[in-house]
């Protein structure tokens, strides 16, 4: 764990967030070379940071153990140069588990997802974050999706809390995300970070920018750095043109093809990184593999994304 305070870190990031798949090796264990090749190459490709065993790194399916050693491994292969962030969910003691598990294995923060299945209110959700917090010493992000979905007045009081810093949007209800970003403003002192946490966040990023919202997760990072990079330097510097030929030419037609299945916001990605030349392997159920036809039209749509950038040249 780095001194560097995380919102800082992040707060000063010039790069996408990469959220790196898990590795599985032939007999469907964690393959930890792997996977540090994994998370090296992203980080020498330009990542800001690195969420490790999050919704893409496949949280749902890690034993506590496989957890922690794939957060190790994300530690030691980025050897500081970028904040590591790990997943932490499930019921309240659980993710109080898992928060611990990554503290010892040296991460700089925690992205905290949704409560497992139940449908709980806000004072519940309020409560579950923060004896999540209360229970480490690490910054926590609290992802808002699914069955976690807050007023603002629970995202001020998230902000209240000692040891929460940010919010991570993946519903994508822009009108519910400006009330909450103008009511921490109006009611919190000091900078609450947020992110677009939206599957291939490219596609909203331009809105999610309007309302100050700079910070998002790139998926396409994993198996198309230089396209998610191109992007986001495009974006970065109101390059127009080119965020529009990549949202029209790549990220459009991306998004279009993983609306043809279900889970494919992890495993298409997963059979992009495979297509790139590592394997990491398959996805664990209950995902599924996307079929031959999915996979070629992925290596095709990759190919036309990088005749794109040959294009700016």
């Amino acid at each position: 764990m780095t001194p560097a305070p995380l919102a800082a870190r992040l707060r000063d990031s010039n790069g996408p967030l990469f959220f790196p798949v898990t590795a599985y090796g032939r007999g469907g264990a964690p393959d930890l070379d792997v996977y540090r090749t994994h998370v090296r190459r992203g980080v020498e490709a330009g990542a800001a940071a690195v969420f490790a065993c999050c919704g893409t790194g496949e949280f749902h399916a890690l034993l506590p153990e496989e957890f922690q050693d794939c957060v190790r491994a994300a530690v030691r292969a980025t050897e500081g140069r970028v904040p590591v962030v790990a997943g932490a969910g499930y019921g309240t003691a659980l993710a109080v588990r898992y928060a611990r598990l990554a503290e010892e294995a040296g991460a700089d923060g925690l992205l905290a997802m949704p409560p497992y299945l139940v449908q709980a209110g806000q004072e519940g959700l309020l409560r579950h974050y923060q004896e999540v917090a209360a229970a480490t010493a690490l910054p926590v992000i609290v992802y808002q999706r699914d069955n976690a979905v807050f007023t603002p007045p629970t995202v001020v009081e998230l902000a209240r809390t000692d040891g929460i810093v940010g919010l991570k949007d993946g519903l994508g209800d822009l009108d519910l995300v400006q009330r909450i970003v103008s009511a921490v403003r109006t009611e919190v002192p000091g900078d609450f970070l947020y992110f677009n946490g939206l599957p291939t966040a490219e596609q909203t990023q331009l809105a999610y920018q309007a309302l100050g919202i700079t910070l998002y997760s790139s998926a396409v990072f994993c198996f198309a750095p230089k396209i998610a990079l191109a992007f986001h330097g495009a974006l970065t510097a109101g390059d127009t043109a080119t965020v529009r030929r990549l949202l029209d030419g790549f990220y459009r037609p991306f998004v279009e093809l993983r609306a043809q299945g279900r889970g494919y916001a992890v495993s298409l990605v997963k059979a992009g990184v495979r297509l790139r030349g590592l394997d990491v392997g398959e996805v664990r159920p209950p995902l599924h593999e996307p079929p031959e036809d999915h996979v070629k039209q992925l290596a095709q749509l990759i190919e036309r994304g990088y005749a794109l950038l040959e294009g700016d040249a």
